[in-house]
């Protein structure tokens, strides 16, 4: 928790009375917050700037050894489930100090929000301020400690969750439980949650507006494993009985659409499926191609050329394979923006957008829970308007989802269970390399094999505690203990 302390280190150093005339002017404007735009300007930078994708999605079974290609720790390591060792973009290190940053940003706003003669005026701020601070301290608990369980939620080591500007050098902090730290989560998104603006956003997509906000709540009780409150809310991001018309055009827009047209069309603010959207510094626009570790032919095969509708994906038009011989494949989902360090310098930095949050993930949010909640037919409803709009020349007769179809293709199983594991299969295939995977493998405790093509294997069992993201060795100085191995 060591980066982010710079942040206030910078804001006390400005607000000093040393060099009187040079500081008469205040060269950040982060350093005099005193009206709500100014506090807006700051919670742009409450939202971690840094990509969980690289690191979960290489340990997740959605990959393999493609026999060639750069092995950066940052992909190799995750495959391997070794310890990453690296703490650049990209890593579980940099994205654990993204997260803290993110979360003194907002507990910055939030003190300024309290502390203004009119509070009043600053209630939009600070219901996105409460909202930043529980997402990032949940994206925390989740990479790194156990996954939430009602049996032993008390008893295992959740992360600091923080909850005011730090004033000290190195500050010392408790771990606590995860069920500490959701409770924590829950009284900041429902404190945040009504007071959320849109009107104060230029760019809603941009920032928790409150369809995100819904969709934040709704993955967080499917973590729970508070059915009700999931449809609740996934509900209010349908709010007006709509569906398809919010999802992805797979199957009709997103076929006339070139690489390079959709890379920049998947992570726009235009796109009804995006919630909301965050800038990362990431290199993954490249290395989705070129690492030696990722989706290869024989793996996209086996996910992609058989699923219960029995219709063909329209994601098979959107898959390209990698140049020079390699067996690489990849979806058109990620575009980099490079930044120069200068004007002519050769190296820079590498920027992704990532949809944080997206209809469709609502959508089987809202299916898995009411097929918990023994709501078949609302769940079926659900799958059937997602497979509309992602099966070449789809056919409502033809390839309906039913429960029969279901038992068919999964064998002998309840029909909650035959519903759970079609969301499975449909999200498995919907976030390809986005990834999404690893939230349902830690879920659902779901052992993943790893074969590299010179015979070693490397296994990942459902009980395996580097399943938990090692905490850097940076937080120590504060008292933040790492997890087992």
């Amino acid at each position: 928790m060591q980066k982010h302390l710079k942040i206030y280190a910078l804001l006390a150093l400005l607000s000093t009375t040393g060099c009187k005339k040079f500081l008469e002017q205040p060269p950040d404007n982060r350093a005099v917050l005193n009206t709500p735009e100014q506090v807006s300007r700051l919670l742009a930078t409450a939202y971690p700037g840094a990509s969980y994708v690289v690191f979960a999605e290489l340990s997740s079974d959605n990959v393999t050894d493609r026999g060639g290609g750069s092995t950066d720790n940052e992909f190799l390591d995750p495959f391997t489930f070794a310890d990453v060792r690296s703490d650049q973009q990209d890593s579980p290190e940099f994205y654990w100090d993204a997260c803290y940053t993110a979360i003194a940003a907002a507990n910055e706003a939030l003190q300024v929000c309290e502390k203004a003669p009119n509070p009043s005026a600053y209630m939009a701020q600070k219901g996105e301020a409460l909202l930043c601070r529980a997402y990032a301290h949940f994206m925390l608990v989740t990479f790194f400690s156990e996954i939430y369980d009602p049996a032993t939620a008390a008893t295992k080591a959740g992360i600091p969750y923080v909850t005011e500007p730090e004033k000290e050098v190195v500050k010392q902090y408790d771990r606590k439980t995860v069920a500490y730290v959701y409770e924590m989560i829950e009284k900041d998104l429902l404190a945040g949650l009504p007071l959320i603006d849109e009107k104060t956003y230029s760019v809603p997509r941009y920032h928790f507006n409150k369809a995100a906000a819904n969709a934040f709540a709704a993955r967080f009780y499917l973590f729970k494993k508070d059915y009700a409150k999931v449809v609740q809310h996934a509900n209010a991001v349908f709010s007006d009985g709509t569906v398809v018309d919010k999802l992805r055009p797979w199957n009709s827009r997103y076929l006339q659409l070139t690489a390079q047209e959709m890379m920049v069309t998947y992570a726009k603010a235009t796109e009804a499926a995006n919630l909301l959207l965050c800038e990362t510094a990431s290199w993954y626009a490249r290395g989705i191609r070129s690492s030696r570790y990722g989706l290869s032919r024989n793996l996209f095969s086996y996910y992609f050329n058989f699923n219960v509708v029995g219709a063909d994906w329209s994601f098979l038009n959107q898959a390209y394979l990698g140049s020079g011989g390699t067996t690489s494949v990849f979806f058109p989902k990620v575009s980099e923006y490079f930044v120069r360090q200068s004007v002519n310098a050769e190296i820079g930095s590498g920027y992704v957008m990532v949809p944080l949050f997206t209809t469709e993930e609502v959508l089987f949010n809202r299916a898995e829970a009411n097929a918990y909640l023994n709501n078949t037919a609302s769940a079926l409803q659900d799958l059937n308007a997602y497979s509309s709009t992602r099966f070449d020349n789809y056919n409502p007769g033809a390839d309906a989802l039913t429960i029969p179809k279901i038992k068919n293709y999964y064998g002998n199983v309840s029909d909650r269970d035959g519903i759970i594991l079609t969301v499975l299969d449909f999200k498995q295939a919907e976030f390809m390399q986005e990834g999404m995977r690893w939230f349902d493998i830690l879920r659902y405790r779901i052992p993943v094999v790893h074969e590299t093509i010179d015979g070693k294997t490397y296994r990942l069992t459902a009980n395996d505690p580097r399943r938990l993201f090692q905490i850097p060795q940076s937080a120590g100085e504060s008292g933040v203990p790492q997890n087992p191995r």
